[in-house]
């Protein structure tokens, strides 16, 4: 255990960091969005491409891992949103976008800004394959639907127009505007053709890649403390502690579930790949998921404060799961 809170020790604290530093006055909160693009537009799609372009397309896309991964988040969206939206003894439930949003985030883990590096930390670079995968279908297909479904209208005011699927289209051409799947797809390009890449845009792709572990983790701080003072609402314990903890420990038992009816039924999961299903599952959830909520009007006041305790909880809880799966770094 020791050696395994020796690396995420460091990897939570610099999100600690983040938040203290936009807290005192060390970072000023106009500069949060320019930390973001960096990360996501520059930092991120470097790393990426550098893996991507550097592993055969089929550890990238192994279909028995998606299915499960895939399997699992679709799971958690359903679960989630019908634990939240049922009647509740004193009254209603959350409305159908503000569980769409907390189906979200119980459902998409940091990967990106902390799960690469995290994982890297722990098992090595083997761990870009499925990793890479996850990222695809939180991006494209779990964070499209459940946006779909958060613009969906009440019955007794939807429109043909406000149909799911209409709704699950835009979001899906939302999701392609992310630079973070074609950074994957370019390496994948480069890695099937064999194009070659001049040394000097190699070190560049390199730079920037090392810059995004630290960047990216000082950023979530900084962005959970500006959503945390951008939040609209205050929000009881009992609407968003449940999800946070559904998300650190429904979601991995879920990935392992998974592998093991896929074994079962002859798949021939490597204990491997599904360990790095588990952990990522694992991750606290996606801090951007906050801007999103802002976004299109939900409660993210709700959404900030379970994005905050997955983050505060998973300390312990990645560490623990990590220690009980025999992970020595």
């Amino acid at each position: 255990m020791q050696a395994i809170l020796a690396v995420t020790f460091p990897f939570f604290a610099l999100v600690v960091l983040g938040y203290v530093a936009v807290q005192r006055g060390l970072l000023p909160e106009s500069a949060i969005p320019g930390l973001n693009g960096f990360v996501l537009f520059f930092a991120l799609p470097c790393m990426l491409f550098r893996f991507g372009s550097s592993m055969p397309l089929a550890q990238l896309l192994d279909p028995v891992l998606i299915a499960i991964y895939l399997g699992g988040a679709l799971l958690m969206v359903l679960f989630t949103i019908a634990l939240t939206l049922r009647q509740r003894p004193d009254g209603p439930g959350v409305s159908m976008k503000d569980a769409a949003f907390g189906a979200l985030v119980a459902a998409f883990p940091n990967s990106g800004f902390m799960g690469f590096p995290l994982l890297i930390g722990l098992l090595g670079e083997r761990v870009a394959g499925p990793l890479i995968g996850c990222i695809l279908i939180d991006l494209v297909v779990t964070s499209s639907l459940c946006l779909a479904l958060a613009q969906l209208r009440p019955a007794s005011e939807t429109a043909t127009r406000h149909d799911l699927l209409p709704s699950f289209a835009r979001a899906m051409r939302g999701a392609f505007s992310n630079p973070l799947p074609w950074a994957i797809a370019l390496g994948a390009l480069v890695a099937a053709t064999g194009l070659p890449q001049p040394q000097a845009v190699k070190d560049i792709v390199r730079m920037l890649g090392d810059a995004a572990t630290p960047v990216a983790l000082f950023t979530i701080g900084a962005v959970l403390w500006r959503a945390q003072q951008h939040a609209h609402s205050r929000t009881p314990l009992r609407d968003y502690l449940p999800v946070a903890l559904i998300k650190l420990l429904i979601h991995p038992l879920l990935m392992l579930a998974g592998g093991v009816l896929a074994n079962a039924a002859g798949a021939e999961v490597s204990s491997f790949a599904l360990l790095v299903l588990v952990l990522n599952a694992a991750l606290p959830s996606a801090s951007n998921v906050a801007i999103l909520a802002e976004r299109y009007g939900a409660d993210n006041g709700r959404i900030t404060r379970i994005i905050m305790a997955s983050t505060a909880l998973a300390f312990a809880s990645f560490s623990l799961i990590a220690w009980a799966f025999g992970v020595r770094p």
